[in-house]
């Protein structure tokens, strides 16, 4: 289960999800659907902490595509943070890698500037 961490210094600041153990069938869909409510419009960028997730499985990868969906829907990133080796495997077959920025730990996710606003038009 995620565990949401509300911004701490206004709506610039990352919210953080603390991904579980496991991402798999049998959670992804619950978390997803956090994960999405949490990308709402003013929310500029959503880091999902992957630091202590041991696996993940093609379900979870699904998931996590459509929040990044959801993220450019409402002009947020979605950032990935500390995947260990087999959940970074999983990001690299399926190109979520490409889709979202994974940055090796927390500490560089949060740290990181958000991307510029899309122009208008």
């Amino acid at each position: 289960m995620s565990d949401p961490q509300p911004p701490v210094s206004g709506p610039t600041r990352p919210l953080v999800f603390t991904m579980p153990l496991v991402l798999d069938a049998a959670n992804a869909p619950h978390i997803g659907e956090e994960l999405e409510a949490a990308l709402t419009p003013g929310v500029s960028t959503v880091v999902a902490d992957l630091t202590r997730t041991t696996f993940c499985d093609p379900a979870a990868a699904r998931m996590l595509a459509r929040a990044q969906r959801r993220a450019i829907g409402v002009d947020a990133e979605l950032r990935l943070a500390g995947p260990c080796a087999s959940v970074l495997d999983v990001l690299e077959l399926t190109g979520l890698d490409r889709m979202l920025p994974v940055y090796p730990d927390l500490e560089e996710a949060l740290a990181s500037e958000p991307r510029p606003a899309r122009p208008d038009g």
